[in-house]
């Protein structure tokens, strides 16, 4: 890549001489023209969208936007899955000096309420009827919201109201409005300026409402310049498109990345057809969170279970020479010349075979980030021949705090990115500063002077340091489990082991100042159900297959697995299944499906006292 980075002052960090993101946006689109900027699958075909047709459909959007009164500041939220309009939204938004707000599309009606109320949105995208619907609800309790706009009209074909239009007509809009207003667009982007406010962040709101991180376009030029350190993309890399775009992680891969690379994003379908999806697009690039890489693993764990005995021989065969690659890497010396022909083998014969299954053939950077994930699922990937890097960040730092350099150090979250500082406090919390860190917490002026102090961002994970730079995450500082006898336990890392299972969807590790450790457990019900059916367990719905004998047996001899790698006072003595299947919808977890440990002990308190009594 061979992108101008200047990086002086704070207020003068640059990509090609552009300092915000509308500024990088019209330049790219101007500099790439007729170049893809991504794809879409219509009709079973992958069709592209150039850098041309990108920067017409935001420029229109943004122009419409401005014809209907929006002022620079005002914000603008988006309800809808991935998809290339969310793109044309947020750049468009941008554009003309608006603010753009992601909204979750699994968050009820009350939830949307709250975020529109207290970011003070003014126009509002939805995706469709679903979305509108929560829209509808709630528009008597947001009488700031101007206008609503839909991207896909399907099913409301006759549907007419004065405050909701449909998107095809806000685009229409926005260019007559720009013809009439020559010059306008190019007036609005370099207004634009690296202090100001560009995007709001909402928090899962794990521990109380959702918080607005506020980034500014300074936060998110300084990411993109830092992004070779541990990303290194280049033009017309591959990468799919499906985390929710409100996600910083998302966002940052899909939308602000290709802005510095000029990678290309493939939207998946849907989240359901993302196997499929990656499978098609065969990316070069893949990020995902840990759940993601968990269901790819489980998935070939279960096939090879079903395999042939030469299937199953060949593949231990293969995967133990590749964990040996593995190892010699990681251990910072090259594999021997009979180890690289064993190797060679192994691939052509079986391990190739097994990366096609999952799309990852022509990886070349394999990130996971968001959540903590287990070493050995890393080495697993790493046999395979994928070279899997784990990153660590926060919304409240714009995404990137650490990551991997050439050398890896599996149990780490690698060593600082540059131009940014990590320390520890003197209670182990990690805590940064640098030209990332966000402006604060929306409308929570307390929220904000807790998390920033000093200048420094304090992270809330607890971790350490080792003599080289490399970074270990060792828990959430308000996570940290001690027991009654005073023993203090890291609950993530024993987590993290149960989800190397492939009938363990999560696990909520239990025992503060209880006498021992018990777990909650999500099943994978996919993998849980294959078992069952091939080992003749009856069962009519998910909670029936939770309460049936054999699979209580199933899951504790996984606990078991863990339990042996870990001293006595860290070994789970007790677990319960949790006997419904949740999705984004559900309260427990949050929109990249991951167990909220506080609304979970609080809602199952009654089974979790249970375990308790019985050893009383």
């Amino acid at each position: 890549m061979n992108a101008d980075v200047h990086a002086g002052s704070i207020g003068r960090i640059e990509i090609e001489g552009c300092d915000t993101i509308p500024k990088l946006f019209w330049h790219q689109v101007r500099t790439r023209d007729t170049r893809t900027a991504f794809r879409e699958k219509t009709l079973g075909i992958w069709r592209s969208t150039s850098w041309r047709e990108y920067g017409e459909r935001a420029r229109a959007v943004g122009m419409g936007l401005a014809s209907l009164g929006l002022k620079h500041g005002d914000v603008v939220s988006i309800l809808a899955e991935t998809i290339p309009e969310w793109l044309y939204a947020d750049m468009g938004t941008l554009g003309v000096g608006g603010v753009t707000n992601g909204v979750y599309p699994t968050d009820a009606a009350k939830q949307v309420e709250y975020i529109v109320n207290d970011s003070r949105t003014r126009f509002l995208f939805v995706e469709n009827e679903e979305q509108l619907d929560k829209f509808l609800q709630i528009r008597a309790r947001t009488p700031q919201i101007v206008k609503a706009f839909i991207f896909d009209m399907e099913g409301l074909s006759a549907f007419s109201d004065p405050q909701v239009m449909p998107f095809d007509e806000l685009v229409s809009l926005g260019r007559d409005y720009d013809k009439a207003n020559p010059g306008k667009w190019e007036e609005l982007v370099a207004a634009s300026r690296a202090e100001e406010l560009a995007i709001l962040v909402y928090t899962s709101g794990t521990t109380g409402p959702p918080k607005g991180a506020m980034l500014s376009h300074c936060n998110v030029i300084f990411q993109l310049s830092n992004a070779d350190a541990f990303i290194p993309m280049r033009e017309h890399e591959e990468q799919l498109a499906f985390l929710p775009l409100c996600h910083v992680a998302e966002r940052t891969f899909t939308a602000f990345l290709p802005l510095r690379s000029g990678a290309i994003a493939n939207f998946a379908e849907s989240v359901e057809t993302v196997p499929d999806n990656v499978r098609e697009v065969a990316p070069t690039t893949f990020f995902a969170v840990p759940r993601i890489w968990e269901r790819f693993y489980s998935g070939i764990a279960i096939r090879m279970k079903e395999a042939t005995w030469i299937g199953r021989t060949a593949y231990r065969w293969a995967l133990g020479v590749g964990m040996k690659v593995a190892e010699t890497k990681l251990e910072g010396r090259t594999p021997s010349p009979l180890l690289k022909l064993q190797y060679l083998i192994a691939d052509y014969c079986v391990l190739d075979n097994i990366k096609r299954a999952i799309g990852m053939h022509r990886v070349r950077f394999a990130g996971t980030g968001a959540a903590p994930i287990a070493p050995d699922l890393i080495r697993w990937y790493r046999a395979l021949g994928i070279d899997m890097r784990e990153v660590y960040g926060q919304t409240e730092n714009c995404g990137l705090a650490t990551g991997m350099p050439d050398r890896i150090k599996l149990g780490t979250v690698g060593v600082c990115a540059p131009r940014t500082e990590l320390k520890l406090s003197p209670e182990g919390e990690i805590l940064l500063r640098g030209p990332h860190i966000f402006m604060g917490y929306l409308n929570q002026p307390e929220k904000t002077a807790e998390t920033l102090r000093d200048g420094w961002l304090h992270t809330g994970d607890v971790g350490t340091i080792d003599n080289e730079g490399y970074v270990r995450i060792t828990d959430r500082m308000k996570d940290i489990i001690i027991t009654a006898g005073g023993k203090n336990i890291t609950p993530s890392e024993i987590e993290n082991q149960l989800k190397f299972s492939p009938y363990i969807s999560d696990a909520v590790v239990i025992g503060d100042k209880r006498k021992f450790l018990s777990c909650l457990v999500m099943i994978d019900y996919d993998s849980v159900s294959k078992h069952a059916q091939d080992s003749n367990v009856p069962f009519t719905d998910f909670a029936s297959l939770c309460r049936a004998r054999e699979v209580q047996d199933l899951i504790w001899s996984e606990i078991e697995k863990v339990n042996a790698g870990f001293a006595r006072v860290e070994t789970i003595k007790k677990f319960r299944l949790i006997e419904h299947q949740l999705t984004a919808e559900d309260d427990e977890v949050t929109p990249t499906m991951k167990l909220k440990r506080k609304f979970v002990n609080e809602k199952y308190k009654g089974l979790i006292d249970g375990m308790y009594a019985e050893a009383a």
